[in-house]
């Protein structure tokens, strides 16, 4: 009888044992879509009562799991909740993907910032594109991003050469040295490099777009007067990625863009190429080229490391060769003939450094620091004159953030250096060294649930401009019932040099340098209103629309002024630049159909001139409609813009014009095939006016105010050997 009780006590004692068996585990949340790590989600275990919230990995960490079947629940604002069973122990890896529910925007958390908010608890302003859209754009135009920011209400790409294809953007009337291009956090292709930067960067590696409108020079520093625009890059994962997009257009250019992704425990890494070949294009036929005949580069490795989940180290290289020429066809195709003797040669190299070292110093603290070394050489030739230089840029900065239950600080320090150096045989040497020094402090406070109040402030010092006091201030009302509503405002500047929109327009030549001594720095102020309503207007359509108001004035603006012996000199405005408008974005959804409706009034004022008038090459009222059908075999998409009319600098009134697009994909399991017909009602400036005017070996080049190459038809077919995420 005993060995009977004790045999019961050793068995209930060995189950009594196992039951209390435990295990650590991690586990992993993503975003379907994009198939990134998810920050900020939280993993529910219901039977247990035991949570966490994912770290900047999307890993979720616990300790002591009992041994067993569990429900857990996952969710995140703005992703459909996702509940499931798992084992513990498992043999597999505990990865689970998050779908994007009705308003996925509320999740998106952005870099520009410098907070690891999501959009709806941000004061600030903030325009988002997500991979989805720019996929979409890399599809319309592979070669640069033009397509994403021209598409994007109130911007405007400016074309300022017809032979190169020079472009600047404009934000709300503004030229584009007042808009500050970051890519991660740094700050891209000022000076020297700005007319062709838009050209040289692929879409292709990019995960997603943001874009402040209004000053932001608080966060970022002279430039920033206009708004900025962050790029933010794609990174790796432990699923490795790999897309291949090949194009060609009717128009003879051909492109090839690669991207490869992959991480381990320790290390990652991403690399990326692109390359294109663009045959000078003439539509009209009269002779010259309306597209540059174009050679173009560009690489992009990037190497991660992870010491812990806590820390994160990176270093990336971005090199770019480019080589355009455009004018004469006959002279481009066969050589120098008779009067056949004008084009315009860019050939530029590019080279530049991130380094990012970030680490989470405890549960509500983190620090930063990026150093950055940018190398631009440009050569610029046309008929007895040539351009020649070379800039080197650098960028050092460290951030400590810091957050509590209501409250967010992000104080920081960096040091930003520009050197251009022309070449010495030039006539005219326009050497130009900027050294600016900068400290910085922003404050997110929550006043209650509805209310929610940012402050800033930053004191750049530059060696040769003096000193710079930039506060900011944004307030956000939100409630539960789909409406929000910002209103903020603050400072600007921007140290003058002598690479504007102007200067570009006539390839610098007899342009004077910068006179340190009579010139200063320009100056700005601003506000931004928005109202926000979101709402289902029944159970399959959902609507929302945004209102913008805005004013942006600049002091002091840099102006290029004739002398009487024949050279150009930069000089002060005596009034303002004086910019105002709206700009209305709404949205429909209905099952797989997307309609986005916008509309921008922009008007900029000129208050320097007598009369006060617009603003040449910017159009008063421009609208725009995009009609999107996607499900997970195809992609359609239908657009329509009308640009209003706009003035020359001679004071003509242009003619308003509309443009036309329609891309067709279809998704299969390890890739897609597609076609686009860009402007396919064929609308370019030619048309309307002409684009070069005699004499034919000594052309004049009118201003350019709409597309100068017309229809554009394209085939292409994307790759995913690691499969695609839409397919039948």
């Amino acid at each position: 009888m005993n060995k009977y009780i004790l045999s019961i006590k050793l068995i209930l004692i060995l189950c009594l044992s196992l039951q209390a068996q435990t295990s650590d585990i991690q586990i992993k949340v993503l975003t379907e879509a994009e198939n990134e790590p998810l920050m900020g989600a939280t993993v529910y275990f219901e039977a247990l009562e035991k949570g966490a919230v994912t770290n900047f990995d999307g890993i979720a960490e616990f300790t002591e799991i009992p041994d067993g079947q569990h429900q857990i629940i996952i969710s995140f604002l703005g992703f459909e909740t996702f509940e499931t069973t798992i084992q513990i122990p498992s043999n597999n890896e505990l990865m689970f993907k998050l779908k994007e529910g009705g308003n996925q925007l509320d999740a998106v958390v952005l870099q520009s910032t410098r907070s690891t908010r999501t959009v709806r608890k941000i004061p600030t302003r903030i325009e988002f594109i997500g991979a989805e859209e720019l996929g979409e754009k890399a599809i319309m135009n592979p070669t640069n991003i033009s397509m994403v920011l021209r598409e994007s209400t109130g911007i405007q790409m400016q074309q300022t050469s017809l032979s190169s294809g020079s472009t600047n953007i404009r934000i709300q009337g503004l030229d584009g040295r007042y808009t500050q291009l970051l890519r991660d956090g740094f700050p891209l292709y000022g000076g020297f490099s700005s007319g062709l930067s838009i050209l040289q960067i692929p879409p292709l590696d990019l995960q997603q777009f943001e874009i402040i409108k209004g000053s932001s020079s608080t966060l970022y520093g002279g430039g920033a007067i206009a708004g900025l625009v962050n790029m933010v890059s794609k990174t790796p994962d432990e699923e490795p990625a790999l897309d291949i997009m090949l194009t060609q257009t009717q128009a003879l250019g051909s492109t090839a863009n690669v991207f490869y992704s992959k991480r381990n425990e320790k290390f990652g890494v991403s690399l990326y190429g692109s390359g294109h070949y663009q045959k000078a294009y003439d539509p009209e036929d009269d002779g010259f080229s309306n597209l540059p005949k174009t050679t173009s580069i560009s690489f992009n490795p990037k190497l991660f490391y992870y010491p812990s989940d806590k820390t994160t180290l990176w270093f990336g290289l971005n090199g770019t060769y480019d080589d355009r020429i455009g004018g004469d066809i006959t002279k481009i195709e066969n050589g120098e003939d008779g009067i056949h003797q004008y084009t315009e040669e860019n050939n530029s190299k590019r080279l530049s450094s991130q380094l990012v070292y970030q680490t989470q110093l405890d549960s509500i603290s983190s620090l930063e620091f990026k150093n950055s070394v940018s190398f631009f050489d440009r050569n610029l030739t046309v008929p007895d004159f040539n351009f020649d230089g070379k800039q080197t840029n650098t960028f050092t900065e460290i951030t400590y953030n810091t957050a509590s239950e209501k409250t967010d600080w992000i104080v920081g320090a960096n040091l930003y250096t520009s050197n251009f150096d022309e070449n010495d045989n030039a006539p005219l040497q326009r050497d130009q060294k900027d050294v600016t020094f900068g400290a910085f402090a922003n404050n997110i406070f929550d006043i209650s649930d509805n209310w929610i109040l940012e402050t800033g402030l930053r004191a750049d010092y530059n060696t040769d401009f003096g000193f710079f006091p930039l506060p900011r201030i944004s307030l956000l009302y939100k409630n539960n019932s789909g409406f929000s509503s910002r209103i903020g405002g603050g400072l600007g500047y921007k140290i003058p040099d002598i690479f504007t929109e102007e200067a570009e327009y006539i390839n610098f030549e007899n342009v004077l340098a910068i006179n340190k001594s009579t010139v200063d720095a320009e100056r700005s102020y601003g506000v931004n209103f928005d109202l926000n309503y979101q709402t289902r207007l029944s159970d399959e359509i959902g609507f929302s629309i945004n209102q913008l108001f805005y004013v942006t004035a600049i002091n002091d603006g840099l102006l290029l002024n004739s002398t009487d012996n024949g050279l150009f000199q930069f000089e002060n405005a005596t009034d303002e630049i004086f910019s105002k408008g709206a700009e209305t974005n709404i949205k429909f959804t209905y099952k797989d159909f997307r309609w986005f409706l916008n509309y921008a009034l922009i008007d900029t004022k000129l208050n320097y001139l007598p009369g006060n008038p617009q603003k040449p090459l910017t159009a008063k009222h421009n609208a725009g409609s995009v009609l999107m059908y996607e499900s997970e075999k195809w992609r359609i998409g239908y657009e329509t813009f009308y640009t209003g009319k706009q003035f020359l600098s001679n004071g003509t009134e242009t003619t308003d014009f509309v443009t036309m697009g329609l891309l067709v994909m279809r998704n299969f399991k390890l890739g897609s095939v597609f076609v686009n017909f860009e402007n396919f009602t064929d609308r370019r400036q030619s048309r309307f006016s002409p684009l070069v005017l005699p004499p034919h070996e000594n052309p004049v080049f009118p201003e350019i105010y709409a597309p100068t190459d017309g229809f554009i038809f394209s085939v292409g077919l994307i790759i995913k050997p690691f499969g695609n995420e839409h397919h039948d």
